[in-house]
């Protein structure tokens, strides 16, 4: 249906919403999506409306060490929000991904609370409809010494592609309902009364990064960066390498704003020079620093976060493929950069970065690959830093056998090889490893055959194999 032909169907919306009793801000903030895509906006960022950005525009974070003091003395004044929504799905999990056991016996969350508790420094947790009540039975059992505060992402309605109507699915109705991207985080902490009580406080300062990224703490020197400069937005950034060419990076737009423009809202035929790492040099990490003060003042002034629109094509159950096509209204944290006259970047070390998405990541961080250290600190082994190797690592499991945890765990049951000396791992088949396997320099195992193969106890594999 072209857009001219279709019908305006806001009203049917609005009433699904109010049902579910999300916040009047909420509503508003989905019909200012739903016009943008009613009236054919695609959320698209074309290359002849941006520039790239150069290391002479962002600090770097490693000479950032003369502001530590300032940042010491502004903990008292910030708040590290983690968000919580996500329940892991792609890996097959059906709760909290942040329960998932991360390192050293120990889950996202438990390490997360632990590096709070170090710093000494208030935590929040968004958490979604789905995970929230498994994160508050599980908060119970770990028995932090300071309870997180909690608040709650809200949800868009799913609208039908083939008229812009209301999904309907009667067979499962959470279907129905999307997360609305991580960029709700600013409208759920104002509609919760989160960010009130924040300021009441006089909590100045918020970090916010994933759940699934350990590598992401508070530090001293950023805050401190932060604070004494007074920025209303900081984005953290990366320099990108092959393995980052999805994320989205860091740009200024023709008005001088910077921006945030992510693989969604790259047009098909200019994703070469999207993904081309040397000309968008820096990536988001998705951590960013946000001065409180400024973002209410912002949402009281505006009436709405209006970011920019990320408009995700689905099915409506992603389980069945033949289930009718939707449009998930979605938006990204990072995307607040050009909302915020004076907002900045940072260049920060890979160290700051270790997502898990996949049972690939969650292979790498439970390995040598990574330490956890006494002071809650993940980090790279200093035995590969000092071989020269990269703080990367590329691993591709076969999907068929070690996408799902429960596969991941099964096969890697005896322990998980060392990767200190490894710069990439390939499996493809069914393999199984006993303890204490090595695996140096890049390798691909590969089973042919019908039957699970198995590495033997001890092995050293320093060239591929075909088992």
């Amino acid at each position: 249906m072209k857009h001219s032909e279709a019908k305006d169907y806001l009203p049917e919306f609005i009433s699904k919403m109010e049902a579910e009793g999300l916040p009047p801000l909420v509503l508003d903030t989905f019909a200012y999506y739903y016009e943008k895509i009613f009236s054919g906006e695609t959320g698209l960022i074309y290359d002849r409306e941006i520039l790239p950005v150069d290391s002479q525009e962002i600090e770097d974070a490693t000479q950032l060490d003369r502001f530590t003091a300032a940042g010491m003395d502004a903990f008292g004044h910030a708040v590290r929000i983690v968000l919580n929504g996500g329940l892991g799905t792609s890996m097959g999990l059906t709760g909290p991904k942040s329960l998932l056991e991360a390192k050293c016996g120990l889950s996202f969350l438990s390490i997360i609370l632990k590096q709070s508790e170090s710093s000494r420094v208030q935590m929040a947790l968004m958490n979604s409809f789905s995970t929230h009540e498994d994160t508050l039975t599980a908060l119970a059992e770990l028995n932090p010494a300071r309870m997180p505060l909690t608040f709650l992402q809200h949800k868009f309605p799913k609208v039908l592609q083939k008229d812009y109507t209301p999904a309907r699915w009667t067979r499962n109705p959470e279907l129905e309902w999307n997360p609305p991207g991580h960029g709700d985080v600013y409208t759920a902490l104002y509609t919760s009364g989160m960010l009130q009580k924040l300021l009441d406080e006089n909590i100045q300062y918020a970090f916010i990064s994933n759940s699934d990224n350990l590598g992401a703490r508070m530090n001293a020197s950023l805050l401190g960066y932060f604070a004494e400069n007074q920025f209303p937005f900081m984005m953290e950034v990366s320099e990108k390498t092959p393995a980052d060419v999805k994320g989205g990076h860091l740009a200024r737009h023709k008005n001088g704003r910077l921006i945030l423009r992510e693989s969604a809202q790259c047009p098909q035929e200019e994703l070469d020079a999207f993904e081309d790492i040397h000309h968008y040099r820096y990536f988001n990490t998705n951590s960013i620093w946000i001065n409180l003060t400024s973002l209410n003042d912002l949402i009281e002034r505006e009436k709405t976060m209006r970011l920019p629109i990320i408009l995700n094509s689905k099915t409506l159950d992603p389980r069945e493929e033949s289930s009718p096509p939707v449009y998930q209204i979605e938006t990204a944290m990072g995307a607040a950069i050009s909302l915020f006259q004076g907002a900045t970047a940072v260049r920060v070390p890979r160290s700051r970065f270790f997502p898990v998405k996949t049972c690939n990541d969650l292979l790498a961080l439970r390995s040598d690959m990574f330490v956890y250290t006494e002071d809650e600190e993940l980090k790279i082994n200093p035995a590969r830093r000092a071989k020269g190797k990269p703080d990367t690592i590329k691993i591709k499991l076969d999907p068929r056998y070690y996408k799902k945890i429960d596969d991941l765990n099964i096969r890697f049951g005896n322990g998980i090889p060392s990767l200190v000396d490894c710069d990439s791992l390939t499996i493809e088949g069914d393999v199984r490893f006993e303890k204490n396997v090595t695996v140096k320099g890049a390798v691909t195992i590969k089973n042919s055959g019908t039957t699970q193969a198995v590495i033997k106890k001890g092995t050293v594999i320093d060239k591929d194999l075909n088992l």
